[in-house]
């Protein structure tokens, strides 16, 4: 008796099913860009970042009655949750060793992708309120103090992703960064970052350090905090809108039609890859 498997179809047609989840944040990211209000030179961001959902009440991390990763319904009342963003230093170090690790043997001739590229930046943000009480935000470099963007951001929309399997939930943020003029008076609190940027293909791999300090006038006065924080980022705004643009476009190519979708493909698996790779312990 022949008990090998033979070579299998993918399907009775011979085609693989889509693939919801990921059709579903590409619905989602692709609604956020088409339906966005227009400002002149803004730009979109689309990032992932890792972290905790938390029930509002108990303060303990969500119960789903499912057993693999789901997507929340945005703003359901039902689900009352916050994400929590913050990571320990040890889960820190723990991403910051295995990117480490990962960026020096992409380097190497027999590893399957293109490598990863690094870079280590010191930025500072100080946030400021507009007369219309808008938040804005001026990046200085922290060495020569120099200005690299004024910006007012939007947020779009969020996406829960809730992990049960792992130590790790994620979260899909669609914004607008739109820039403006430097604004007067006296910024409301600064964050100073420590961010090691790993770069891959169209993506950017942020694993950041925040020290985080309230400038306004508190009795008791509010000490600063230490925050780590990763995520990941579709790296260009105009292949974004691009991409966008020829969703689904019939008198497009069909590598044009189905160019945003890939886009997205891949940013969901970095960002599964980064929650698969969480240490147990998210705070530990």
């Amino acid at each position: 008796m022949n008990t090998s498997l033979p070579p299998l179809s993918l399907s009775i047609l011979g085609v693989e099913p889509l693939d919801e989840f990921i059709r579903e944040i590409a619905d989602f990211v692709h609604h956020m860009i088409v339906t966005r209000p227009v400002y002149p030179d803004a730009k979109i961001e689309v990032e992932a970042k890792l972290g905790v959902l938390r029930d509002r009440t108990s303060g303990q991390r969500l119960v789903l009655p499912v057993l693999v990763e789901t997507i929340l319904i945005p703003n359901l009342n039902e689900v009352d949750v916050r994400f929590e963003s913050n990571m320990s230093l040890n889960q820190h170090r723990h991403f910051n060793n295995m990117l480490n690790d990962l960026k020096r043997i992409s380097s190497q001739p027999s590893h399957p992708t293109s490598p990863l590229e690094y870079t280590h930046v010191k930025v500072v943000d100080s946030f400021y309120l507009s007369e219309d009480r808008e938040k804005i935000r001026v990046t200085r470099e922290e060495k020569s103090n120099t200005v690299l963007e004024i910006t007012r951001k939007i947020r779009l929309g969020d996406l829960n992703i809730f992990s049960p399997k792992r130590a790790a939930d994620w979260r899909v943020s669609v914004s607008l960064e739109v820039p403006v003029p430097h604004p007067v008076g006296s910024p409301t609190h600064i964050r100073r970052k420590d961010r090691i940027c790993y770069s891959h293909e169209e993506f950017n791999i942020d694993l950041t350090q925040v020290h985080s300090s309230n400038n306004t006038t508190s009795n008791p006065p509010v000490p600063p905090q230490i925050f780590h924080e990763l995520e990941v980022e579709i790296a260009r705004s105009a292949l974004l809108l691009s991409t966008a643009s020829k969703r689904g476009d019939p008198n497009a190519s069909e590598i044009d039609r189905n160019a945003f979708d890939e886009l997205i493909r891949s940013f969901v698996n970095n960002a599964r890859i980064l929650v698969k790779n969480a240490n147990d312990g998210w705070h530990t």
